[in-house]
């Protein structure tokens, strides 16, 4: 079997390694050349897209924003999981709102702007606590804007004024007290089954998820079945094939959705050696019609992500459960370097390797390690 991935970073990188005993050949497509390339060498392979579409078993993407013509050409094959719908879902904020409005899922509340007179009325409607977003292209906390007093809106309008709002709008959303960050992984295959891994809790560092734990501590039966719920009414709703990420604020017992992402996901990682069938393995078994694998948690598990550097020690190795994914890049600010998985048998545990972790890798990049480790030491089992 082969799958072809729209685009040819780290995600399709881990896809392929989750195929190779699976016996699924995974490549890649360059988006920006149109390129089928080696998903790990990223060396061009001898075949066109058009013959890689051809020779295919299943399409699907790495990330939401592959060019549309490049996903018309996919849809048009039968062959693109997910779809172009949902895909495009993840691309724009706009479709993203609709979406969960049409299908009644909770979301801040919000509004579409298309001319920055409109902030006005948005200060009017939602209060002066808001986080403003561009509809497409923002990611990793860019793209964004917030207010927080109705003294900053000229200042914000002067900052916005060079945008084509007509072109990309704003949403704007009233900003969302919430206690913490959560993610639901889930994977939905062909025939509408479901599996869902345990909540993980995110931490964010200048709008960039620098940790995730999973199972996120301190999660009720109940909060987890809401958060199931809300991951049902998404998939089936867009009768989704493949891993879908759910991003949502915890505000007390209830949940409310802040993103979503039709793909593997960066706060899935810890599944690669947290869980007994990893998110990328899931994915592609969805995509080609193989049965779903094992979704639950084989204890506390934390992925923490390597940004902006790679002068560390891999003397961290030595410390036990701790396993080093290195994606090979050139160093660049805020970049994705890599990320560093580490499972225990308790929370407290957890925290005690993280703290160790600590002695091996630059503080200043990691500025969420220190603080994590302490409070998970605090856990009792």
């Amino acid at each position: 079997m082969r799958v072809l991935v729209y685009g040819a970073g780290q995600l399709a990188q881990m896809m392929y390694l989750a195929g190779c005993p699976l016996g699924i050949d995974v490549q890649a497509v360059d988006v920006n050349t149109d390129t089928v390339v080696h998903p790990v060498s990223k060396r061009p392979l001898d075949v066109s897209l058009a013959q890689a579409l051809e020779a295919s078993d299943a399409l699907t993407v790495e990330f939401e924003h592959v060019p549309e013509h490049l996903l018309e050409d996919a849809s048009k094959t039968d062959k693109l999981f997910p779809s172009m719908n949902a895909i495009l879902v993840g691309a724009d904020r706009v479709r993203e709102k609709r979406l969960l409005d049409a299908l009644n899922v909770p979301n801040a509340a919000h509004q579409v702007v298309t001319y920055t007179d409109q902030l006005e009325d948005c200060v009017s409607a939602l209060g002066h606590q808001l986080i403003i977003k561009a509809s497409r292209d923002g990611y990793d906390g860019y793209g964004q804007w917030r207010l927080t007093s109705e003294e900053q809106l000229p200042e914000l309008k002067q900052a916005l004024s060079n945008l084509d709002l007509q072109a990309v709008p704003l949403v704007v959303e009233q900003m969302v007290d919430f206690e913490r960050e959560l993610s639901l992984i889930g994977v939905r295959d062909k025939d509408g089954e479901i599996q869902m891994y345990p909540l993980a809790e995110n931490l964010h560092h200048q709008g960039q998820l620098h940790v995730s734990v999973a199972p996120a501590p301190n999660v009720s039966a109940q909060l987890q079945q809401k958060a199931e719920e809300i991951f049902r009414v998404l998939a089936d709703g867009m009768n989704y094939v493949g891993v879908l990420a759910v991003e949502m604020f915890q505000c007390g017992d209830k949940l409310m959705v802040n993103e979503l992402a039709p793909r593997v996901h960066n706060s899935g990682h810890w599944t690669m050696t947290g869980s007994d069938t990893s998110q990328f393995e899931n994915h592609l078994r969805a995509v080609v019609g193989l049965p779903l694998g094992d979704t639950s948690a084989i204890g506390p598990s934390a992925m923490v992500n390597i940004i902006g550097c790679s002068s560390f020690s891999r003397d961290l190795l030595k410390i036990s459960g701790c396993h080093l994914h290195w994606y090979g890049k050139t160093v660049r600010e805020k970049r994705k370097m890599g990320h560093i998985n580490v499972t225990a048998s308790s929370y407290a545990g957890l925290g005690e390797k993280l703290e160790e972790l600590g002695k091996y890798v630059p503080a200043e990049y990691f500025p969420k390690l220190g603080r994590e480790a302490r409070r998970l030491k605090q856990i009792q089992p």
